[in-house]
């Protein structure tokens, strides 16, 4: 989606954010008043966004009709995300959604105790400290995770050993805050048992992710994992053709990436977590408890190989890798 469609969408978002009512001007039903937090800002987001408003159009919900949803951006400015979550919270939302990141379902923890969230495709949210367990969240926070453990991990780094020969060092293009301790232990646990050695690279802005590429160059990379949720996800076209231009074969888990033109991806598609979440606003618009919602897990994975990548970076994808693939972009 282009900027300007972006900021089209946007303005007849807002336009439909006041109560509807019925020809003699009288509302239209119960008006239902939803938050959304995100960390990006760009286009790039918007079918996620879109996403969840489908389902909760298929739900009964519609926005301008018995819907009302104030959107929130933090983009990337740390130090102003705990206003922007409480000026939200003050809004007296009846819950808000969050995405992967952790840090905007812990700042919105941090300004209420018993507004729900919803948090979409959260990474290892025990380990954060965001719920107690996944089939008991206890608090006001539940939703839907990502599975981030060594099993999956290790998942990722087999696939980047089956196609990038003599795979010795791997690169982790890691958003700093979106990561946990738990996640990165688990990654080096993981290449332990491919005998791969990881390096680390951190970005925390927009503007850090060319200095990142540079530096796993010098560090003589031979691919690299993307550990990355709104920052990356808004720039993975930049990622994409950051890694071409330093020959690196890279991989995520959002089928996203690959689109974009990053080699490989493998995991849960995000734009059906997203549709998926709108039965968790229903749930809780009806009267559940937040506490009580089992947190969700993906079953499904897909496996989306960029072959015009491959190309462009001179390496042959196996054929067993292509005849299981979900998806071969040509």
């Amino acid at each position: 989606m282009k900027r300007r469609e972006f900021i089209g969408w946007l303005a007849g978002a807002a336009a439909a954010w006041p109560l509807a009512v019925a020809a003699e001007g009288q509302p239209v039903g119960r008006m239902y008043r939803i938050g959304y937090l995100f960390e990006a800002t760009g286009p790039e987001t918007v079918p996620l966004m879109k996403a969840l408003e489908e389902g909760l159009g298929e739900l009964g919900y519609m926005e301008g009709s018995n819907l009302v949803i104030e959107r929130r951006f933090w983009a990337f400015r740390y130090d102003r995300l705990p206003d922007v979550a409480a000026e939200l919270v003050r809004n007296k939302p009846d819950l808000v959604v969050t995405g992967s990141n952790p840090l905007g379902a812990a700042a919105l923890r941090q300004a209420t105790t018993t507004l729900p969230i919803v948090m979409v495709g959260a990474i290892d949210p025990v380990a954060t400290g965001l719920i107690t367990s996944l089939a008991r969240p206890g608090g006001n926070v539940t939703g839907l995770s990502v599975n981030t453990g060594p099993e999956f991990l290790t998942k990722l780094l087999e696939i980047l050993n089956e196609i990038v020969p003599k795979l010795s060092k791997v690169a982790v293009l890691r958003q700093t805050g979106r990561t946990g301790a738990a996640e990165s232990a688990a990654l080096e646990s993981a290449a332990r048992t491919l005998d791969l050695t990881i390096l680390f690279a951190d970005v925390r802005r927009p503007d850090e992710i060319e200095d990142a590429f540079a530096r796993m160059a010098r560090n003589q990379a031979d691919a690299f994992l993307i550990l990355g949720g709104g920052l990356t996800y808004e720039n993975r076209q930049q990622i994409a053709e950051l890694a071409v231009q330093h020959r690196l074969p890279g991989i995520h888990g959002s089928r996203e990436y690959a689109e974009a033109g990053l080699l490989l991806t493998y995991g849960a598609n995000l734009e059906a977590l997203w549709r998926r979440a709108a039965t968790y606003v229903d749930k809780i618009l009806k009267g559940a408890n937040a506490a009580d919602l089992p947190v969700e897990q993906p079953t499904k994975f897909e496996l989306v190989i960029n072959l015009k990548t491959a190309k462009a970076l001179g390496l042959t994808v196996p054929p067993s890798m292509l005849t299981r693939a979900d998806e071969v972009i040509e």
